[in-house]
């Protein structure tokens, strides 16, 4: 893996820049500032995050596969190419319906 100052200022094929295992969830730090975070993840079928919050709004992007989240109660199922909003303090999981990836923007307020 690259360190984070190595990223800078070339471009990241996100589908490729990390891999999937067996059974996991793996992630990557792209940027991680004071302002915000970039963390590229990937998840195995079946594989998930439990119910959590957050104190900052997030933005999942799907790179590749397909995801069930859990925003406040309420069941959000995006696949690739698509985006969902998670607003701050808002209990939310994320599921792996497929093996899928996702990058997770983190915006600090």
């Amino acid at each position: 893996m690259k360190a984070t100052d190595d990223l800078k200022a070339q471009a990241i094929d996100l589908k490729t820049f990390i891999d999937y295992s067996k059974g996991s969830v793996v992630s990557k730090t792209l940027v991680d500032k004071k302002a915000g975070t970039l963390t590229l993840f990937s998840f195995d079928e079946g594989q998930g995050l439990s119910e959590h919050t957050a104190p900052y709004d997030a933005v999942v992007q799907i790179i590749e596969g397909t995801a069930e989240l859990t925003i406040g109660g309420q069941p959000v199922k995006p696949s690739e190419g698509q985006l969902v909003i998670m607003p701050a303090n808002v209990p939310h999981a994320v599921h792996a319906v497929t093996r899928f990836k996702m990058l997770l923007i983190m915006i600090r307020s």
